[in-house]
Parts: C-alpha cells; sequence; structure tokens
C-alpha cells in the first residue's frame, strides 16, 4: 500500500483507524475502495448489533440512529465509486465511465 492510498483510507475511515490493520486488508483485498467498504460494513454492523437508543430517565438519553444513518450514506456513496481512490481502475479516453453508448435510431423503408 503506498502513501497516496494510505492517505485515501484514512481520509474515508478516520485518523483513528489502525495503518496495521488496513495493511493486512489492503494485501487481502487488494484495491482501497474495498477495503474502505469492509472497514464501513463492519462498523455499521457493531452499530446495528447494539441498542439503537439508550436512555435513564432523567439522566441521560443516547440515540444511534443518526450515526447508523451515516454510516448507510457513507457505504452507499463508496459502492457507487465515488469518491475516486488512487488505485481505482483508469477509464480509457474513448470510454465513458457510466457504461452508457451512442445509439443511432435510422428510418426503415416504408413497403
Amino acid at each position: 500500500m503506498d502513501a497516496a492510498v494510505q492517505a485515501w483510507l484514512i481520509s474515508q475511515l478516520g485518523t483513528d483507524t489502525d495503518l496495521t490493520d488496513l495493511e493486512l486488508r489492503y494485501t487481502r483485498l487488494r484495491t482501497a475502495r474495498a477495503v474502505a467498504i469492509e472497514v464501513v460494513r463492519e462498523r455499521l454492523a457493531g452499530l446495528l448489533a447494539s441498542p439503537g437508543s439508550v436512555s435513564v430517565s432523567g439522566v441521560v438519553s443516547v440515540n444511534f440512529s443518526a450515526n447508523i444513518a451515516a454510516y448507510e450514506r457513507q457505504l452507499t456513496i463508496l459502492e457507487s465509486g465515488e469518491p475516486s481512490a488512487p488505485d481505482d481502475p483508469t477509464v480509457p479516453d474513448d470510454e465513458s465511465s457510466d457504461g452508457l453508448g451512442l445509439v443511432y435510431l435510422v428510418e426503415r423503408p416504408r413497403r
């Protein structure tokens, strides 16, 4: 994992992320995007496994629904291919990244 990939992963996952863990995941998964998606899925699973809110009457009230929604949004964005990672495959100049092509409609002669 080079410095650009490491910086991208830190920007997506936060500065408290264990770099040794990221290195092991990158060696196994081979792309920064796959590493980021796996880490975010694990964090989301951890939040979903715990109670969504805790309330002690008159003392404290904690709600994790905003955190869950934020991880779900981040996962959707990462899976859609944004933002581009340093090791994402490049798209040739003659192809568009959305996979759409140009279709010409030609009128058929009448019988």
